[in-house]
């Protein structure tokens, strides 16, 4: 799989740290490169969108997740600043469903964190103004949208935080159980 990639405790969850060359010039990497992701992970990721946030310490985004036909697969990326991720498992037949693992990105080591389909995915802010770049393989679609709301007391999420920043949308998420009960996964 090489150097670059590492896969976490859910084996699909998969870390890229980018080549970094150095100059008296600065610094350059390559983000991404659709060759090189597919011919090591064997992973056709190819990007039809590509989103930024900018959030202030404290702001908590997600628990996000598209179903159906826009279920995506994400490439997360912070360009500034650094955050705690996490991701659940809404695989109903996976046994991991309903764990979920958390990993800490910041704008030092460039890290990306690949999250596939089947997954919910959020991110608290550790920093003001941090900038996070989703790079995904499907179109957003408003009416495929859904959230697991952060604090769901079955999934006990270690956020670090307890008074985080919510969006109203994100404030009246549903549970996991409740997710699953409406068939969203």
């Amino acid at each position: 799989m090489g150097d670059q990639y590492k896969r976490l405790n859910f084996s699909d969850i998969i870390i890229f740290t980018p080549l970094k060359h150095r100059d008296i010039r600065g610094e350059f990497f390559e983000n991404f490169n659709f060759i090189n992701f597919r011919d090591n992970l064997g992973i056709s990721f190819k990007i039809v969108q590509e989103n930024t946030s900018l959030s202030m310490k404290n702001v908590l985004r997600g628990l996000h997740f598209q179903k159906g036909d826009f279920a995506q697969s994400k490439l997360i990326h912070v360009e500034k600043g650094s955050i705690l991720d996490v991701v659940v498992d809404i695989r109903p037949n996976s046994k991991n469903y309903g764990k979920w693992i958390s990993y800490f990105l910041d704008d030092k080591k460039n890290e990306n964190i690949f999250i596939p389909c089947g997954f919910a995915h959020g991110f608290v802010a550790l920093e003001d103004f941090t900038k996070v770049s989703y790079k995904v393989d499907k179109p957003y679609n408003r009416m495929s949208e859904c959230s697991i709301i952060w604090n769901d007391p079955n999934l006990m999420i270690d956020w670090s935080i307890n008074n985080p920043i919510l969006s109203d949308k994100d404030s009246k998420a549903l549970s996991l159980e409740q997710n699953f009960n409406l068939n969203n996964f």
